[in-house]
């Protein structure tokens, strides 16, 4: 049996799986933002739930937000800035009392979807979460790409190409830098751009990335505005990705990867801003959907 934990910033997910993909039992919970211990029981918990609803041991993956540094084994670039420093590793180890694998989250959806998911049959494949934060992962045959950085897919840290002068700096990022791709095609970077436009009078706790999509869907003006600039930066950002890597297939993951109009707007966009004349690379949505992710890390023992 198989054990995948997807530790996220805002949901732990954990599932079972037989070792040729089939579900047994599934289990979330809300994250202790901020609270690292408490993660780590958390899992601990999660698992010895999992394996009591399955009736028997399994092999534990787990894909963290971030990635390890190679040598150290302690967390880096993570969102989660709680885990960064931090021993990540050997603290599930000694959590778990047994031996584990863990790998960024990116990485897991990569791995998931390149195995048996939209990915499938591909040799390279790009998989992208647009989700509270932006990163991606790398598949290369079926397995993830790491790098000897471990750095392979940071993605979401690279600059926004071509800004115009309204995008000069950019926002303040966790990681210290100004600009970063995370900080213009999250889903919370998409609901800030459109509260910096909205009326004055507007409730902003009553704004969401999705109902600002139904806006945009019953014809309000603001909000397609918004969701063409959105999708102009993906683009922009995607086009540094073809140009360096031309990859097989993009997967989209995350919230704003369930918008439809995605799939629509971006292939023609992102051909405006490639060096080749020609755009034929796939993007599609992520087979497995907001389980990529855990069921990838399930599969690091595969």
């Amino acid at each position: 049996m198989l054990i995948g934990i997807d530790w996220g910033g805002t949901k732990i997910e954990g599932i079972a799986m037989t070792p040729d993909g089939a579900e047994i039992a599934r289990l979330r919970a809300d994250t202790p933002r901020h609270d690292y211990d408490g993660c780590l029981t958390l899992i601990a918990d999660l698992v010895a739930r999992l394996e009591a609803a399955a009736g028997g041991e399994g092999k534990i993956g787990i894909g963290i937000p971030g990635s390890l540094e190679p040598k150290s084994r302690r967390g880096k670039g993570a969102s989660s800035t709680w885990l960064l420093g931090r021993p990540v590793e050997a603290d599930l180890r000694h959590a778990l009392g047994r031996d584990i694998r863990v790998e960024n989250d990116a990485d897991c959806l990569a791995a998931s979807e390149a195995v048996d998911g939209a990915g499938a049959g591909y040799n390279v494949v790009f998989a992208v979460i647009l989700g509270s934060g932006a990163g991606a992962g790398v598949a290369v045959g079926g397995r993830a790409h790491h790098g000897p950085n471990n750095s392979a897919g940071e993605w979401g840290h690279n600059p926004l190409p071509m800004p115009d002068v309204t995008e000069i700096p950019g926002a303040p990022c966790y990681c210290g830098k100004h600009g970063c791709l995370e900080t213009w095609v999250s889903g919370r970077a998409f609901r800030a751009d459109y509260l910096r436009h909205a009326p004055p009078d507007i409730d902003p706790e009553s704004i969401t990335s999705p109902g600002i999509i139904q806006k945009m869907r019953d014809g309000d003006r603001l909000s397609a505005l918004i969701w063409h600039r959105y999708v102009d930066r993906v683009a922009r950002g995607l086009s540094l990705v073809v140009n360096a890597l031309d990859p097989d297939v993009f997967v989209m993951g995350g919230g704003m990867s369930n918008v439809d109009e995605l799939y629509r707007d971006l292939p023609p966009v992102l051909a405006r801003y490639t060096f080749s004349t020609v755009f034929e690379t796939p993007i599609v949505r992520a087979r497995h959907g907001d389980s990529s992710g855990v069921r990838g890390a399930a599969w690091l023992w595969r």
